[in-house]
This record gives C-alpha cells, structure tokens and sequence, in this order.
C-alpha cells in the first residue's frame, strides 16, 4: 500500500505534487501538514498531530470530509511526523513518500532524516521528496533510478557506513568506508543508470538529484 505523508514544511507547496497525492492509497497530513493540502483543494484521508498548527478552518473542512482526526497530546516524545509514519506503519503501508519534510528549522530538518531509521520502517520503501530530489536509505542495497549526469550523493548517518561498493557512478567505491564526519560521498555522477550501491554495515542515505 502506498502512503504519502505531508509534513507541516513552512514553504511546502502540493500543487507539484497534485498526481501523487491523488495516487496515494492513503494520504496522511502530519499536522499543519494538512495546511498545504488545504490551500490546494485536497482533503486527507487522517490527519495526525497534537494539531497545534493546522488552522482552524482547514480542520473543519476535513472533518466535514470525512477525514479521521487523530489528536495526540501536545507534551509528547515523538514529532508529528513520527507519529504520522507510525500511523502509515499500522495502517499496512508498504511504500511511504514523505512530502514537506525539509527546509524551514534544522533541528526538525535533521530529525526528520534521522526517521528514515525508525526500526519500524524496515521493509518498507520510504523517502523524503521534494522537487528534482529524493532520499532514502540504503537497507543493505539500493537501486537507484535516474539518468545519465544526475547527482547522487552517499551519506553516512550516526557513524561509518562500511563495504560499500556502487555500480554505475563516476566516482566508483569499492568495499569501501564513507565516515560520517568526511565529504567523500558528496556529489558523486551516474553514468550508467540504474545505479546500484550496496552496504555491508552501517546506515547510509542516499540523496538523489535529478
């Protein structure tokens, strides 16, 4: 089953992205994430959050949609977003972009990488999205789908990523070591798509401009 979530991004437009939320077998708003869908006409099918910045009247039109509510208390330990991907999680969800998810405050930025590695997500396909970028991480190996001159980037998270080897990039690895302190991974080429990288050990995001 595949799931879009919209995080509450200050800048976040859903109008690009109007196909794959109308795809969506289930469209969750993580809060204020639910006021982009608003401004564009689009209703969600849940909307997750202590619900302290979506507005008022985008709330009552969900509800008189027929969205389903799910209030969480405002002094918690997980984000919005956390709670939303948990919701996707428990609801069946195979696939998961997450829309509105980056720019705005660094710490929720950061954060909001770091869920990629929610032990609950393994198995599943999961993304960040944003216009001409994507990324994910690599759960052992990863295909990566784009075109010959797209940049792709290979970034450790929380300590080194080891026996990497990638297929199809310009600048090749080969059981190789990115630390999560050191650039090498920046900016790497594909010249022969698909792209293929595969991880022995460690978590490693893969960043994809296309």
């Amino acid at each position: 089953m595949h799931t879009v979530i919209v995080a509450n991004g200050p800048e976040f437009d859903a109008a690009p992205f109007r196909t794959l939320l109308a795809r969506a077998d289930l469209l969750i708003a993580a809060d204020g994430g639910g006021n982009a869908l608003f401004a564009a006409g689009i209703t969600p099918h849940v909307v997750v959050g202590d619900l302290d910045s979506l507005e008022p009247a985008a709330e009552a039109a969900f509800v008189a949609a027929g969205a389903e509510i799910r209030r969480h208390a405002a002094e918690k330990d997980e984000t919005d977003l956390e709670l939303a991907l948990l919701q996707a999680v428990r609801a069946g969800a195979t696939s998961i972009d997450l829309l509105g998810a980056m720019g705005g405050r660094w710490d929720q930025a950061l954060a909001n990488v770091a869920l990629l590695a929610l032990p609950e997500l393994v198995g599943r396909r999961v993304r960040l999205l944003d216009e001409g970028q994507e990324a994910y991480l690599a759960r052992g190996e990863a295909t990566i789908a784009g075109a010959v001159g797209d940049k792709v980037s290979l970034l450790p998270l929380g300590g080194p990523a080891r026996g990497i080897t990638t297929r199809g990039l310009y600048y090749p690895l080969q059981d190789a070591e990115l630390r999560f302190e050191r650039s090498r991974g920046v900016s790497n080429v594909i010249v022969e798509p698909p792209a293929q990288v595969v991880v022995r050990e460690g978590l490693l995001l893969v960043v994809h401009l296309f």
